[in-house]
């Protein structure tokens, strides 16, 4: 599993010639650095007098930060997973007409499941990120970089998602699934990038920038 490589390894084979891990394993894994980041911030500021007013709502987050830490890091395996299928169609013969459609029927199937991962990376980073935006509120200011960082982490995350989302589109034929996809797609960059950038704004202005 790729996940279980040290950082080292999964650099150097992300640099690589090899297919995998590629943007889609990259994006999920600097979501659940994102996320990470974020987790810091509540176990930094649970247990501090100043911030005991918050703490069960820190804790919450904490709760649900790692289930989204989780998931993104199951993520960088799947991306490769999905990848796999796409690049065993290319290898599909298309010497006759039935060769032919054939590999164009797997290929626009391959490529339906292959959006579903960055789908899936951009809508667990859009939900990070709004815990961002409690943690910015409530977290604690020592480590309030913190939370601007890990948000930045996770807008990288979400529009890396969003690329490879385009770049498996570009292939379908699919006009209905298409027009869904981006319709889901643009929505949650809508929102999430608003939110995103109001976090990065917010910590900009506590640390004095």
């Amino acid at each position: 599993m790729l996940i279980e490589k040290s950082v080292r390894e999964f650099v150097e084979l992300l640099s690589s010639k090899e297919p995998v891990p590629g943007g889609g394993g990259a994006a999920a894994l600097v979501g659940a650095i994102g996320v990470a980041l974020g987790s810091m911030v509540g176990n930094l500021t649970v247990g501090k007098e100043k911030y005991k007013d918050v703490e069960a709502e820190i804790i919450k987050i904490l709760e649900s930060a790692k289930s989204l830490q989780a998931e993104l890091l199951d993520l960088v395996d799947e991306d490769a997973k999905v990848f796999g299928k796409v690049a065993g169609v290319y290898k599909m013969p298309k010497n006759t007409e039935e060769e032919k459609a054939k590999r164009n029927e797997a290929m626009e199937q391959a490529l339906k499941e292959a959006c579903r991962v960055p789908i899936k990376i951009m809508e667990l980073s859009y939900e990070a990120i709004k815990l961002h935006r409690k943690l910015a509120d409530i977290g604690n200011r020592l480590a309030i970089s913190d939370v601007g960082v890990g948000v930045l982490c996770l807008k990288a995350a979400l529009l890396s998602g969003r690329m490879n989302v385009i770049i498996n589109l570009n292939g379908i034929k699919d006009e209905g699934f298409v027009r869904s996809t981006r319709d889901v797609m643009e929505r949650i960059c809508g929102e999430a990038l608003t939110i995103a950038d109001d976090v990065y704004a917010k910590v900009k202005e506590i640390l004095g920038d």
